[in-house]
């Protein structure tokens, strides 16, 4: 037996001053752990043996006792109390509460954890270090060896605020200029960007360190998995993390956006204090609870014609509680799947992670409008609640501001008095312009040149029953725009989106979706400064809208601003995850940034979604243009080509499916066949030729002369 071992042995059963060993527990940077009975006050506590010299002379020892005085003051549920300090011959030790359980880092061996534990030991950790922090007090070395689970489920915080005044172990003490040195202290993998400088930590230090234990949580993983010390400090300083949500979809939006501001490179970009941090994950909590997807409702008049109206119904219930702030609400594309289809509500729950499921029906007869609606929540089966509505078809809004209003209530969910007034809003006083508006964006959502054409002629109908119907505007500006955008650049196509997206701002400007065609518009004619105002105005509206961070991201990819592009393109993949676009013009920004592994993890995120979308609408040519260039760049160059033919097969004619083809052809190396098409792409209408110019898709045809010939002739 070594040395060390017949140490440990003649220590157990010792005392430390009145203290007596029962065994040993543990050990790390802060020395060896054991596990002692207090026999003064007949409790077990736990002994901290502080390394041989940690405290060479008296000055560090009444520096360390100073702090451990301070700590003693902590006085919370999720802190290890201080009891006691003392030296007795050459041993320095520190007497701490006793915390049964297991260590959070053994709780992860076996992988990640569910999100509503995530929440709820997240939301206790937030708790303790607010406590601490309150005092003054940083803890300064934040890891899942420092935390503890106790057999109630409660967290605990270890070795609080001990990290500057004890010296660290060589392999969890780093510095920037040195690794390895003992200038700094902390463990490398959960050390904040300003403490692997050598600055000075404050809060937002620890509040880094809780975004590297919680995206552990929630992946099994730590954002910067490499062990070679150099490499994982360059990491920590310079580079981005993958998303929580790319290595783990399930998680929420919510979640997500919680470990992403934790882990900002600038304190000043993280929270600010503990206490905002805790907002979000009571916040967080609640909706992870209050979770809800409306199922598209059952059409009983029996006649297909009827459907557009069943649908618009639907989606509006599901635009006015997206309103409220406290729900989570589910977009349309997420439950589209389930459309007509006999899915039960616990297997759409199972398939969306979702708490409460909102289904119904409609049948419309005449001048008669009948709607029943029932929640259910998922976990136990039980109607939460239930109503029947036998009505007049004008009081169709009605109608949804009933159902919003009611389960807000059932939720136990309390309106603010501006989330009142939005759902109360009706958008306009003719139930016949209502019913061509509808009819409209049925057309809208087919994503087509001829669907864009009808659903303008819809929403013009609309209007000429009801000019103050600013949302029936705002649909004119949106499919002016996207046939501007993508298939007949003409003037007039912007002059209608200019007029049409001013018009609705005058008519209501407290509507998002106004403001986010009014920002299109004006990112269609260069106006950059402006469509970035009026994008974040919709956001502050409306922060569940898709679109305007969606045409946000695009606007700062068609300057060439790609980092700002993919910041913006995840705040859209979060508000919508179904999407496949945005994470896959995401990782076209990232490869043209040079962070090929995270832009990898973007185009299969991307693909994922374009294959499910593929399965509801197998002759979407869009999703195909898009998969084929994720396939190409996944280096799957037969199946990339195979999906660009068919796209080409489809709408061979149409100018976006040529652009986005001309780029899986540069991507596949195939450079004359790309010019060729992007010359037909220009040819037919093709809108936006300033992407050629920044696109890295393109890269490879830089250097070619037809392509330089072709961006001199055609620049706006």
């Amino acid at each position: 037996m070594n040395q060390q071992g017949v140490a440990e042995r003649q220590l157990v059963g010792e005392r430390l001053g009145h203290y007596r060993i029962l065994e040993k527990i543990g050990a790390g940077g802060m020395g060896e752990v054991y596990r002692a009975r207090d026999e003064h006050l007949d409790r077990e506590v736990a002994i901290k043996l502080l390394p041989e010299g940690a405290l060479s002379d008296e000055a560090s020892r009444h520096r360390f006792h100073q702090e451990a005085r301070a700590l003693s003051r902590l006085n919370h549920p999720s802190i290890a109390t201080v009891h006691d300090f003392d030296t007795q011959g050459q041993t320095d030790f520190l007497v701490t509460e006793y915390v049964p359980g297991v260590a959070l880092s053994e709780a992860l061996a076996s992988g990640p954890l569910p999100e509503p534990e995530i929440l709820r030991l997240g939301t206790q950790l937030a708790e303790g270090l607010a406590a601490a922090h309150g005092l003054g007090i940083v803890h300064r070395d934040l890891k899942p060896g420092n935390l503890r689970v106790m057999p109630d489920g409660r967290l605990k915080i270890l070795d609080f605020g001990l990290a500057s005044s004890v010296a660290r172990t060589a392999d969890a003490t780093v510095t920037a200029s040195a690794i390895g040195t003992n200038t700094l202290s902390g463990t490398l993998a959960y050390m904040a960007p300003e403490q692997l400088r050598g600055e000075a930590v404050d809060p937002r230090s620890d509040i880094y360190s809780v975004g590297m234990v919680l995206y552990e949580m929630a992946t099994g993983r730590r954002p910067f998995e490499t062990t070679l010390s150099t490499t994982l400090a360059d990491a920590i300083l310079h580079k981005f993390p993958l998303p929580p949500g790319r290595v783990r979809p399930e998680l929420s939006p919510e979640l997500e956006h919680i470990i992403l501001k934790c882990l900002e490179k600038e304190p000043g970009h993280r929270y600010q204090s503990c206490v905002e941090l805790l907002a979000d994950f009571r916040r967080g909590a609640t909706q992870s609870d209050k979770s809800i997807a409306v199922l598209y409702f059952d059409n009983l008049s029996g006649q297909k014609d009827d459907e557009y109206f069943r649908d618009g119904i639907t989606e509006d219930i599901t635009t006015e509680l997206s309103r409220i702030k406290d729900l989570r609400v589910f977009s349309r594309s997420a439950v589209l799947a389930f459309r007509g289809k006999p899915f039960s509500a616990s297997q759409v729950a199972q398939q969306l992670k979702v708490r409460h499921i909102l289904e119904g029906s409609i049948r419309r007869e005449a001048d008669r409008l009948r709607i029943t609606a029932k929640l259910v929540d998922t976990r136990t089966g039980h109607c939460v609640w239930a109503e029947k509505y036998d009505r007049q078809m004008q009081d169709v809004f009605a109608i949804q501001d009933e159902i919003a209003k009611n389960i807000a209530q059932a939720l136990q969910v309390v309106l603010t008095d501006t989330e009142k007034r939005a759902i109360e809003k009706i958008p306009t006083a003719d139930v016949q312009a209502y019913d061509y508006y509808l009819r409209g964006r049925q057309f809208f959502h087919q994503f087509r040149r001829k669907g864009f054409d009808f659903a303008r002629q819809m929403f013009v109908k609309a209007i000429e029953i009801d000019p103050a119907y600013a949302r029936a505007y705002a649909g004119i500006a949106d499919c002016s725009a996207f046939l501007y955008f993508y298939w007949d650049s003409s003037s007039a196509n912007l002059q209608t989106a200019d007029e049409a997206s001013r018009k609705a701002l005058e008519l209501d400007p407290d509507l998002a979706e106004a403001h986010a065609s009014r920002g299109l518009t004006a990112s269609l004619k260069k106006q950059y400064e402006e469509a970035g105002q009026e994008f974040r105005i919709a956001m502050r509206l409306q922060p569940r809208l898709f679109e305007p961070y969606y045409f946000y991201a695009r606007n700062c990819y068609a300057q060439g601003n790609l980092q700002e592009a993919v910041e913006w393109f995840e705040q859209a993949s979060r508000v919508n995850p179904e999407d496949y676009q945005a994470p896959m013009l995401m990782a076209s920004a990232l490869h043209g940034l040079g962070r090929q592994e995270e832009a990898a993890a973007a185009y299969r995120r991307g693909l994922a979604a374009a294959q499910k979308h593929l399965e509801l609408h197998p002759g979407d040519s869009r999703a195909l243009y898009f998969g084929a260039n994720a396939l190409s760049q996944l280096n799957e160059k037969q199946r990339s080509m195979e999906w660009a033919e068919r796209a080409l097969a489809l709408e061979g004619e149409e100018p976006q499916v040529l652009y986005n083809v001309a780029c899986v052809y540069a991507l596949l190396g195939e450079a004359e066949r790309a010019i060729d098409c992007l010359e037909k792409s220009l040819t037919h209408g093709w809108g936006q030729r300033e992407w050629m110019e920044h696109d890295p898709d393109l890269a490879a045809l830089r250097s070619h002369p037809r392509f330089q010939a072709l961006v001199q002739s055609h620049k706006a």
